[in-house]
């Protein structure tokens, strides 16, 4: 009998059994976590994806253009539809959050949410889902609505000759009036005594001799401007809108008022054309203004009451403003009762700059002209200060300068391209 107990005793074939007993199940409960996480992980992942296109999707170039609360519900769409395809998922719309912030040009959509993936083992891990949350972010910029009022010099000053060799010529075609530069444009040059060919002004003068003059370029220039805006609002998505004002003895001459129609403005712009006077120091028959024809302060008032208080730009908001100034930069006009031809005073420019409104400036180099007494006289003296005095006036990076021979066209539109970006970096 003592000899069977010690047998039963040594015996270890049954506690294989008991070991495999006691630990089922731990194995049972690992198993079971491992394929529930596994499955959780997948449907995080596929969550994921769908968060990261619900952000992209509420930024599209659309969207921009519309109020924050059209990109929410865009993501809200994305992500739903995107759910309803997850097999084995634990879902509620009611925990979807999502928030658009709009800061200056800039909107950052943020997509969270919430969920649960379904347990296979849910009885051995005792919860019926494995939650699951996670977010996603995407960020975009708009390029804002801008309107541009372009308020051009077309004084006389603004009819030299457009380049060297244009300037020769009519310097040489004028030696009864001691070499001329200008193509002056009078309804009765008789009474100057100009001597040129059958009695015409120098306006008529330029064109017999095809000399293009500076207003023909920025005529010919601002056609162009409508062009290159209408490329780059498409380019942009954004909406441009155009006013076209000259200026030369007081306030503003309207070419055309703001129109959203840029091909209306490049139509209109072909009538830009220099002042016409009567003869010399007399702008009519019966006004002797001594070619007082260039009031700049009188044209900066005028605009600035013009222009509306401007916006942001974006959806929903006033559009951005910018004045696009080209001018030689001299005043020839009536102060303290005498004539004054000096420097334009640039305090409106800083009023205007305090509204909000950006200016851009294109100054047309103011040429010397040592053959002219007049120029001589009255203008060499500052002549070196204009282009200062006119940056002055414009926005921070937002001034060109064109001299003779250079294109005006193309630096129109550098201008602009300028004033574009710089306003697209706005916050």
């Amino acid at each position: 009998m003592i000899v069977a107990l010690r047998r039963f005793a040594e015996d270890r074939k049954g506690n294989v059994a008991i070991i495999f007993g006691l630990t089922l199940v731990p194995i049972v409960f690992l198993t079971g976590m491992g394929i529930d996480y596994t499955s959780a992980t997948q449907k995080k992942a596929m969550l994921d994806a769908a968060a990261d296109a619900a952000a992209l999707a509420a930024v599209t170039p659309s969207l921009m253009a519309q109020p924050s609360s059209a990109s929410i519900t865009a993501a809200q769409n994305m992500f739903n539809s995107q759910v309803s395809n997850i097999q084995g998922l634990s879902y509620s719309a009611n925990s979807l959050s999502v928030t658009a912030v709009d800061n200056g040009l800039t909107r950052t959509v943020t997509v969270n949410y919430s969920a649960g993936s379904r347990n296979a083992f849910s009885g051995v891990l005792g919860q019926s889902t494995w939650a699951i949350n996670g977010s996603s972010q995407s960020t975009a910029s708009v390029a804002p609505n801008i309107d541009f009022y372009l308020l051009l010099d077309n004084s006389p000053s603004m009819a030299i000759a457009a380049t060297t060799a244009g300037i020769n010529t009519m310097v040489s075609n004028t030696s009864k009036q001691g070499g001329c530069a200008f193509a002056c444009h009078e309804t009765d040059p008789a009474a100057d005594n100009l001597g040129n060919p059958n009695g015409e002004d120098n306006y008529t003068l330029a064109k017999k001799l095809n000399v293009v003059t500076r207003i023909q370029n920025l005529n010919t220039a601002t056609q162009s401007l409508m062009d290159t805006a209408t490329t780059t609002m498409q380019n942009f998505k954004s909406t441009y809108r155009m006013a076209i004002y000259t200026f030369n003895t007081g306030g503003t001459n309207t070419i055309t008022a703001l129109t959203g129609s840029l091909s209306t403005a490049k139509s209109l712009a072909a009538g830009i054309d220099t002042l016409t006077v009567y003869k010399n120091n007399w702008l009519t028959s019966s006004k002797n203004n001594s070619d007082e024809d260039t009031d700049f302060e009188a044209a900066m008032s005028s605009v600035n009451t013009i222009m509306p208080n401007p916006g942001s730009g974006t959806a929903g908001q006033s559009p951005q403003e910018v004045l696009f100034i080209v001018s030689d930069g001299v005043d020839d006009n009536q102060k303290n009762g005498a004539r004054n031809q000096a420097l334009f005073t640039t305090s409106q420019c800083t009023s205007i700059k305090n509204r909000g409104i950006r200016i851009a400036v294109l100054y047309t180099t103011y040429l010397p002209l040592p053959t002219n007494s007049w120029y001589n006289t009255y203008i060499a003296p500052f002549q070196p200060q204009i282009a200062n005095n006119m940056k002055s006036c414009a926005s921070p990076g937002l001034f060109f300068q064109v001299s003779t021979d250079q294109d005006i066209t193309a630096a129109m539109a550098a201008l602009f391209q300028q004033a574009v970006a710089t306003a697209r970096l706005i916050r």
